[in-house]
């Protein structure tokens, strides 16, 4: 390890502690909101319990619309077109913290739409017979959607740490800081090419940790 490697050692694991808080917080987005909005997705689209009167088929239609509008941004036109929202919720338009925030509005559609491609892998018949022993709508989706469908909804939860791992590093581009952030300062600006191969192998091997926990998770909630 060079010299300069070494030096740099406490700039990368502030850069991985950045890196770690945009996840934090854009994962922690996603599943709090991008989650129930799956849902609502599922239940608003036609055959499910919600998707009778007008007004449901209306409201439909409108959130698959927004959902599919902000998943069509690429993501660095996405950093650059919140930048006013950014400024407002973070106080800043640069630094993780302000990077998190288009970091939340990009996973929340994309998580939505995998929670509702999740969902439609549940049995037409196991919903059937919940209702038919009157369960509630609230005891239907926590009992018998996201139970049957958790192994599927740990996969996508995996897809989309992934994905927004290599998102995060996009943010370094706009300052956004953290690993991305370091290989464009380091090994693109000045030409170190050792800092540049660093930040890639730390970001393989952060991809094959968080593949692997997640596989392992999803194959011990796989009912079958």
């Amino acid at each position: 390890m060079s010299d300069a490697l070494i030096e740099l050692l406490p700039e990368l694991w502030t850069a991985l502690g950045q890196t770690a808080l945009m996840l934090a917080i854009g994962l922690g987005a996603a599943v709090i909101v991008g989650g129930p909005l799956g849902v609502l997705l599922f239940l608003l689209s036609p055959g499910q319990s919600l998707s009778g009167p007008r007004g449901a088929r209306v409201l439909h239609r409108l959130l698959s619309a927004l959902v599919n509008t902000v998943r069509s941004f690429p993501f660095i036109i996405l950093l650059v077109a919140l930048v006013p929202i950014t400024r407002v919720v973070a106080g800043t338009s640069i630094g993780p913290l302000a990077a998190a925030v288009p970091l939340s509005f990009a996973a929340i559609p994309y998580f939505a739409r995998l929670v509702e491609q999740c969902l439609r892998e549940v049995p037409r018949g196991v919903i059937e017979a919940a209702q038919a022993m009157g369960a509630s709508e609230l005891q239907i989706v926590w009992r018998v959607l996201v139970r049957e469908a958790r192994a599927g909804l740990v996969s996508a939860l995996t897809v989309l740490s992934i994905s927004f791992l290599s998102y995060s590093a996009v943010a370094g581009v706009v300052g956004g800081g953290g690993i991305g952030d370091l290989a464009i300062r380091y090994g693109y600006y000045r030409f170190q090419t050792d800092v540049m191969v660093i930040t890639v192998a730390i970001l393989v091997a952060l991809v094959q940790l968080i593949q692997f926990t997640g596989n392992r998770l999803a194959r011990r909630l796989d009912k079958r």
